[in-house]
C-alpha cells in the first residue's frame, strides 16, 4: 500500500512504499538476487510450482528462465484451471504428493483452513526479504506469528476491484459517472437502449461474479458499524443483515434486467480486455489496472481511455482495501526446500521486484519497500476522488468467507437462473461459515 497515494486508512496501518512514475522497462531482469550465486550450481534440479490459472505472469516466467540460467535450477510451472485448482491442491497437500512450491490466496482463514500452513508449509519468517513486505500484506500470510507466504502480487492495481468504464462510450451518450445505485442503473438502461451491453460479466469461470458481494463489505460495515466484529463473533448472519440482503438483491437485478448481457453465463474472464476493446461493452468489474492491460493488448487504445469508479451496490463510494492475493508457499514435504528458498530470494530482490512491476501490464506496484509504482492519470484520479475504506473486503475481514468462494459462485448462478433467491444465497453462505467454523473448532460456534 502507499501512503502518498492512498492517504490514511483509518486504523489500518500500512507501511509507506516509495511511489513514483516509471516508464515501462525493456531491459532484462537482473541476474543477481539476494544470495544467489552467479554461476549455475544446481544443474538437473527441477522445482515444481503449482498455481491457479492467471496467477503466474509471463514476466515471472521470464524471470524463472533467467534464474535457471544463473543457478541451473529449473522452474516447472504446473497451471490448473481456476475452477479445479483448490480441489487439486487440497488433494495434493493432504496426500503428501510431490510439489515444491504452491500458490494460494492469502488470508488468515485460508492459511489455517484451506492450506493448513503450519502443517504443510515452511516458516519463512527469517528469510532476508520477509521484513520488506508491507506489514498489512504480511499479516494475511501469517499464522500464530509465523510467516508462511511471499505475496508477490499487486494488492492495489490487481486487487482493487472497481468498475472500469470506456470514457468514449460514456461521452457519446452524455453519461456521467454514477454516485448511487439508482444512477448506475439509469446509466445501464441508457446504454442498453442504444445497443451497448452495459457490463461485461464473465460468469463461466465460476469466481468472477462472486466479487460483487465481498467487495462491498466495507460499505456494509459502514452502514452497520461493527458488523464485521459481530459476524466473526457469531452474533450476526448475512441472512439477517439488511444491507447484505439489499446488495445481493441489487446484484441479481443487474443480471435479470439484462445489464450483464445475453452471454454472461458463457463469458470468460480471459476475454475481458478484448471485449472492452470491441466497443460492444461499456463497463466491467475489474482491477484498476484494466486500462493498462487493454492498452498493452490493443495498441490503438491508451490506458487513460478508461476510467474507474467504485462498485455502486448499496450506493458505495469507497475504495476497497484488499491486502490478500496469490501467495507463494514452500511445501514442507519438498525435497528442494533450499532451492525453493533460493528462487523466492531471487524473485524478491529489489531489482527484480521493480523489473516485475515495469514489465507486468496488470501490476502497477508490488507491496515491497522501495517499489516504484507506475500509476496513470485515470488511476490517480480514482485515488484522488474516492475515500479508502477503513476495513478490508469481506474475504479479508470476515472469517470463513473466502474458503467458500467457489460455492458462492455456484449459488449465485442458481440465483441468476431463478433456482435460488438472494436470501437463499445468503443463508447458504451462513450455513457454510458455520461448517467451516466448527471444523476450525472456533469457540464462537459451540
Amino acid at each position: 500500500m502507499n501512503k502518498s497515494i492512498r492517504g490514511a486508512l483509518g486504523f489500518i496501518a500500512i507501511s509507506a512504499l516509495v511511489v513514483g512514475c516509471s516508464s515501462t522497462a525493456t531491459s532484462a531482469p537482473t541476474t543477481s538476487g539476494g544470495s544467489t550465486s552467479a554461476a549455475p550450481t544446481k544443474e538437473n534440479v527441477t522445482i515444481e510450482v503449482m498455481a491457479s490459472q492467471d496467477w503466474i505472469k509471463p514476466s515471472e516466467q521470464t524471470l524463472a528462465t533467467k534464474f535457471e540460467a544463473q543457478t541451473g535450477i529449473h522452474i516447472d510451472f504446473q497451471i490448473t484451471p481456476s475452477a479445479q485448482y483448490f480441489n487439486v491442491l487440497t488433494t495434493k497437500l493432504q496426500s503428501g504428493q510431490g510439489v515444491d512450491l504452491f500458490l494460494g490466496q492469502a488470508g488468515v482463514s485460508d492459511m489455517k483452513l484451506t492450506y493448513n500452513a503450519p502443517a504443510n508449509a515452511v516458516d519463512l519468517s527469517n528469510e532476508s526479504w520477509a521484513k520488506s513486505i508491507d506489514p498489512l500484506v504480511a499479516a494475511q500470510s501469517t499464522v500464530d506469528g509465523k510467516l508462511y507466504g511471499a505475496e508477490v502480487w499487486d494488492v492495489i492495481g490487481a486487487n482493487y476491484w472497481a468498475i472500469t468504464y470506456n470514457k468514449a462510450i460514456f461521452a457519446k451518450y452524455n453519461l456521467t459517472v454514477p454516485t448511487t445505485f439508482a444512477e448506475f442503473e439509469t446509466v445501464c438502461a441508457t446504454l442498453l437502449q442504444n445497443g451497448i451491453t452495459p457490463i461485461y460479466e464473465p460468469i463461466s469461470d465460476g469466481w468472477h461474479q462472486v466479487l460483487w458481494f465481498p467487495s462491498i463489505g466495507a460499505q456494509m460495515n459502514a452502514l452497520e458499524p461493527g458488523l464485521y466484529d459481530k459476524l466473526n463473533a457469531n452474533q450476526a448472519t448475512f441472512a439477517d443483515d439488511a444491507s447484505a440482503n439489499t446488495a445481493m438483491t441489487q446484484l441479481n437485478d443487474l443480471y435479470q434486467k439484462g445489464y450483464f448481457g445475453k452471454s454472461a453465463l458463457s463469458a470468460k474472464e480471459a476475454d475481458t480486455s478484448k471485449q472492452m476493446a470491441s466497443g460492444q461493452y461499456a463497463m466491467t468489474m475489474s482491477e484498476i489496472s484494466r486500462g493498462t492491460q487493454i492498452a498493452a493488448a490493443f495498441p490503438t487504445f491508451k490506458a487513460t481511455d478508461f476510467g474507474y469508479f467504485p462498485e455502486p451496490l448499496l450506493d458505495n463510494q469507497l475504495q476497497p482495501v484488499h491486502p490478500a492475493g496469490p501467495t507463494w508457499m514452500i511445501s514442507n514435504k519438498s525435497s528442494h526446500v533450499a532451492e525453493a528458498k533460493e528462487w523466492l530470494d531471487f524473485m524478491t530482490s529489489p531489482a527484480n521486484i521493480q523489473w516485475l512491476i515495469d514489465n507486468t501490464p496488470d501490476f502497477e506496484t508490488l507491496p515491497f519497500t522501495g517499489a516504484k509504482a507506475k500509476w496513470d492519470a485515470s488511476q490517480q484520479a480514482y485515488f484522488d476522488t474516492y475515500k479508502a475504506a477503513t476495513v478490508p473486503v469481506l474475504q479479508d475481514g470476515v472469517n470463513y468467507v473466502n474458503p467458500q468462494w467457489g460455492l458462492m459462485g455456484t449459488d449465485m448462478v442458481a440465483m441468476f437462473t431463478g433456482k435460488a433467491t438472494p436470501l437463499k444465497v445468503l443463508q447458504l453462505i451462513d450455513a457454510e461459515r458455520t461448517l467451516e467454523a466448527k471444523a476450525a473448532k472456533d469457540t464462537n460456534w459451540p
